[in-house]
């Protein structure tokens, strides 16, 4: 079904972009409004790395605030902050978000803060969280954002890897049951760090946490009430808008650098092309400022479409239960909303008939986008059974910013089909080669690469570090940008991405997905979520591994399910799969973001030594699995 806002289909549209990229990408470029509009669309760096307008000039902070308040739009609300944590709900302006922007980038200014300066931002999911990373990007300071949970190790490694000249932090966080102290946490890692900011800014919640004050201190309040707004500073394309860290195999994170023009291009285009919202509507990004999605969908993309954007502060269960997503999207109008499969798994485990949907009207969800980590055909089901808006799994990395696998609903609805990501997005030329850098017929798994240049917004470089950023994707297939993970092509082009390259495990020489195992796992009707691994074996290399969580008051027996479970997988996979093992665990070990910790689990079955992330959304899970493995006599405690 073609979108009624376009006149080309989603073929035309991408076979475009792909044989005339600088043709295209100067057709997007229109949509913004540049200080020096680019003459020169695409040219090389220094390293011969492809550049996007390299000779433009803008203001990523203009297009998201002024320019609206200047076409007469800055009554509309830009920003709701609906928080079940602390029982709050505000809206602001345009114009008053401009305001607090504005006055907080005068006061960065008098912090002796200038163009080309880097700043830390560590804060939770609050409305000055966003403001911070925009006026950051009104006087071309380059923002690194550190999620809200990090230890204060892991933000050391930060400060170091950018020197930030100032912080930007809050005094705490919220959980569903507990206040955790920011400020603290940040002068800890101000001590572990080798480089010094010359100055904290702290944003004081009230809340009743501790806030030590240190000499380089500087109340978030008093100093956006003593300033002056600013204006918006010319940047280069090329001025890097934020450098975000994710997670490297040396154990160092790797800083991935975003441009400021073509993330502006390539946002404009996301919303209006992918996601199918228009100004004036409400987009919500169930995610955090501290991740991409936060960057790309929370803040900039909504804002510079003139789309109302969401800040929450909360759960998908427990804040205060299993209807919290339903009752922001019935109160707020929401028209398409953006979460991870593990948020929809975690409501559908405490509300498996769907009663809790069924209090409110959805009418205004058009559309449900699914990404982050991959949505098994049994959740998807669950969800379109009780939805009435379609739900589009999509698929993307930090590294690009933006999608590269998706069904473009502003340009053309496709079918869906489930198990997929959908097909390639425009300016993504993507193509599936064995390791020799063959291309691969349909339907045959291999490695997922994308062929050189890279459209518009996608990472520049790692900060500092070119030769990483070389040797992590570009060198492995030359003129192509590797992704790390795999997948493979239907005859319709559709595109199944099967995990991370290092999930895919080797059973006595056959090479075998945990995500279609996973796949099978989850269509048994008592699991509500699951992971499969590959642990150690000594006759056939690796043997996988099922740990399930069952859904609420299901009362099957954990040898049944261990059984039926093992029969589905040998039925739809064969004996060749060898899966001989399934465990029922309370629950699994996640990042904050929602993402499975496969490769800890790995290690804590296999015995290897292993270093709990950082970014774990609660420690004492590790014990949880290291038990259930002890207790059934798995992996390291198979002792024959």
């Amino acid at each position: 079904m073609k979108n009624k806002f376009n006149t080309m289909t989603y073929k035309e549209i991408y076979t475009e972009s792909i044989e005339q990229p600088e043709k295209f990408w100067k057709k997007q470029a229109d949509a913004i409004d540049w200080y020096t509009k680019p003459e020169v669309i695409i040219s090389t760096d220094e390293n011969g790395y492809p550049l996007w307008y390299k000779d433009g000039e803008l203001n990523i902070c203009y297009l998201a605030l002024d320019k609206h308040i200047q076409d007469g739009f800055g009554d509309q609300v830009a920003l709701i902050y609906d928080s079940p944590v602390t029982q709050t709900v505000k809206k602001y302006t345009f114009l008053e978000v401009k305001t607090e922007v504005a006055k907080l980038a005068g006061g960065m200014l008098s912090l002796g803060l200038k163009k080309g300066d880097t700043a830390v931002i560590y804060m939770p999911m609050i409305p000055q969280a966003a403001f911070a990373m925009l006026a950051c990007a009104r006087i071309g300071v380059t923002h690194s954002v550190v999620f809200g949970g990090f230890a204060p190790h892991e933000l050391a490694i930060r400060i170091d890897d950018c020197k930030p000249r100032l912080i930007i932090t809050a005094s705490s966080g919220i959980e569903v049951d507990r206040l955790i102290a920011y400020k603290p946490l940040v002068d800890e890692a101000i001590a572990l760090a080798s480089h010094t900011p010359k100055k904290v800014i702290v944003f004081n919640r009230k809340l009743g946490a501790r806030v030590p004050f240190k000499k380089y201190d500087v109340d978030y309040d008093a100093l956006v009430y003593g300033s002056e707004e600013v204006p918006c500073v010319a940047v280069n394309t090329t001025h890097p808008l934020y450098i975000l860290y994710t997670s490297g195999t040396t154990g160092k994170p790797k800083g991935v650098v975003r441009d400021t023009g073509g993330c502006a291009v390539a946002l404009k285009f996301s919303m209006t092309h992918i996601y199918n919202v228009q100004p004036d509507e409400v987009f919500w990004a169930a995610s955090d400022v501290g991740w991409v999605v936060g960057h790309s969908f929370i803040v900039y993309g909504p804002l510079i479409n003139r789309t109302t954007t969401l800040i929450f502060e909360g759960k998908p269960i427990r804040t205060p239960d299993a209807s919290t997503f339903w009752r922001i999207i019935a109160e707020h109008k929401v028209n398409a909303m953006f979460t991870a499969p593990t948020a929809i798994r975690a409501i559908k485990k405490e509300d498996p008939d769907g009663e809790f949907i069924k209090q409110y009207d959805l009418s205004s969800l058009k559309t449900q986008f699914l990404a982050g980590e991959r949505c098994d055909i049994a959740t998807l089901e669950w969800y379109q059974k009780h939805i009435p808006a379609p739900a589009i799994d999509h698929w993307w990395q930090t590294e690009s910013g933006w999608p590269m696998i998706a069904n473009m609903m502003g340009v053309e609805q496709l079918a869906i089909k489930p198990g997929s990501v959908g097909k390639a997005v425009c300016g993504y030329d993507i193509q599936i080669f064995n390791e020799e850098g063959i291309e691969l017929a349909p339907n045959q798994e291999g490695y997922v690469v994308v062929k050189l240049p890279l459209p518009p917004g996608t990472l520049l470089d790692l900060w500092k570090d070119n030769p990483r950023f070389k040797a992590g994707y570009l060198n492995q297939f030359p003129g192509y940008y590797f992704s790390g993970d795999g997948g493979y092509k239907d005859d319709d082009d559709y595109i199944f991405i099967t995990g991370r390259v290092d999930d895919v495990i080797n059973v006595a020489g056959h090479r075998l997905s945990t995500a279609e195992m996973e796949e099978i796992v989850s269509s048994h009707t008592s699991v509500a979520e699951c992971a499969v691994i590959g642990i150690n074996d000594a006759l056939k290399g690796q043997i996988p591994l099922a740990l399930v969580v069952t859904k609420l008051n299901d009362d099957i027996e954990n040898y049944q399910l261990e059984q039926e479970v093992i029969k589905l997988v040998r039925q739809q996979i064969g004996a060749v799969a060898s899966l001989q093992n399934v465990v029922v665990v309370e629950r699994l070990p996640k990042t904050r973001s929602g993402k499975i910790l496969r490769k800890l689990m790995r290690n804590i079955a296999d015995g290897e030594d292993f270093q709990i992330p950082s970014t774990i959304d609660d420690e004492s899970i590790v014990d949880e699995i290291d038990k259930v493995l002890k207790k059934y006599k798995i992996g390291i405690y198979n002792i024959k």
